[in-house]
């Protein structure tokens, strides 16, 4: 018997399983770049379930075609040793099994069991937020966050995670003051920083937001791929609204495109990014080339809705509607798969009308973009993704909207927009145009 650094009690006492597991704990929540350790520990360990658990998630985390193949045999020699396994390490595993079964509620029923019985383990709670957050289910990532309080509030990224949680489900007020309190404790705190850049750009705080995320980002050099460009892409939203789509640009090719190309969300920054300049008017060039030959070979991976919306629009603007129709063709063939299972509705109900709708804004069928867009948006929350970044798809509507001429139906969504953030002026010039 052994405990973890966070105090908990472990199926072992060797050194390496327990190194592996405290160093993917703190990269796993800290966004860092050591969490393929676990798979150190695997090789040194390979009886013990909780490090074949943890090394099974990083696998699917990865979000490729291959992880769940390559998640397999961990899992496999998990269970194998089931027996040995402490009441927490079984709960892990099941976790991570019904997650590579693709049973994302069951993954989450077992995160949040795991965080009841057991509210220290903090990357129980992490993970059970990530899977409630694409699942669209904001009020249960604050619910777990205050279920793993009384285990975790000493430790800075806790406070992250919470204040992310309070910002999704419109708290802003309370949500900065959580990434606040964590940056306090911790200045390197890099989803502190994002949730603060999530206030911020709710409000319209766009010129406060560029300097703090600016005033932070030397803090985020040691975060994998994902946290690195996707603070960047925040820094780079400011930017545009500030009115500075170049600079938003240069930000795109220094530091959102180019860390780790064949990463899926690196994939959906770049594509998100280079969608919204293009909708303040600006030529991106060859750029959507560029991004489109990473996008080409995940036609048929359907990891979840959110992944496929983005890699079908980067395909539409780079012109390889083959491509784009092939996806749009294995994601129809994929939500049939999936009727009565968890998550089907989503697929053919929200994710279809919002992918028919892109490809149409590529062949310039305003129309009928305009029309599924909007059958897609009033549920868009379900396919994943924060606030700001399923934005992108009513961007989609609302520019299809005006090019077909539904002035009226799109008035109302930019007034709103402009009386929630008064000091972007592009609100203005938007209204302007349908006046």
């Amino acid at each position: 018997m052994g405990t973890d650094r966070r105090g908990l009690a472990l199926s072992t006492d060797d050194p390496a399983a327990i190194a592996g597991i405290d160093t993917f704990v703190e990269s796993f929540i800290s966004y860092g770049v050591t969490a393929g350790a676990i798979f150190d520990a695997a090789k040194a360990t390979p009886d013990q379930v909780l490090v074949n658990a943890k090394a099974a998630a990083l696998h699917l985390f990865m979000q490729t075609g291959d992880a769940v193949a390559n998640a397999a045999p961990f899992l496999a020699r998990a269970e194998a040793n089931l027996a040995q396994a402490l009441p927490r390490e079984k709960l892990w595993y099941e976790l991570v099994r019904q997650w590579w079964a693709d049973d994302i509620p069951a993954a989450i029923a077992a995160a949040e069991e795991i965080v009841r019985l057991f509210p220290a383990d903090i990357a129980a709670m992490k993970l059970g937020q990530v899977h409630q957050f694409h699942l669209g289910d904001h009020p249960a990532m604050l619910r777990l966050a205050e279920a793993a309080r009384a285990g975790c509030e000493d430790s800075p990224y806790f406070h992250g995670m919470l204040a992310f949680a309070l910002e999704e489900n419109n708290r802003l007020a309370e949500a900065e003051a959580a990434a606040r309190h964590a940056i306090a404790m911790q200045r390197a705190e890099p989803w502190a920083h994002h949730a603060v850049a999530h206030v911020m750009e709710a409000q319209g705080r766009v010129r406060e937001g560029a300097s703090f995320m600016a005033e932070h980002s030397d803090t985020w050099a040691g975060c994998n791929s994902f946290m690195l460009t996707h603070n960047w892409w925040h820094l780079a939203l400011f930017t545009m609204d500030s009115d500075d789509p170049e600079r938003a640009l240069r930000l795109f090719d220094e530091h959102v495109w180019g860390v780790w190309k064949e990463y899926s969300q690196d994939q959906v920054n770049a594509v998100s990014l280079l969608a919204r300049l293009e909708f303040v008017g600006l030529h991106v060039g060859d750029r959507w080339q560029d991004v489109a030959q990473y996008l080409a070979g995940r036609l048929h991976e359907h990891v979840e809705p959110f992944l496929d919306l983005h890699y079908l629009l980067g395909l539409v603007r780079a012109g390889r509607e083959a491509s784009a129709t092939e996806l749009l063709g294995s994601m129809a063939e994929h939500a049939r798969a999936r009727t009565g299972k968890p998550g089907g509705d989503t697929w053919r109900e929200v994710a279809l009308p919002l992918g028919r709708g892109s490809l149409a804004y590529g062949d310039e069928n305003w129309p009928e973009a305009f029309r599924q867009l909007g059958q897609g948006l009033p549920r868009c929350q379900e396919i994943g993704g924060s606030h700001a970044q399923r934005d992108l798809f009513h961007w989609l509507w609302l520019e299809a909207g005006y090019r077909a001429g539904a002035f009226d139906a799109i008035r109302p969504d930019l007034q709103a927009r402009l009386a929630a953030r008064p000091d972007v002026a592009r609100h203005r010039r938007e209204l302007a145009r349908i006046a």
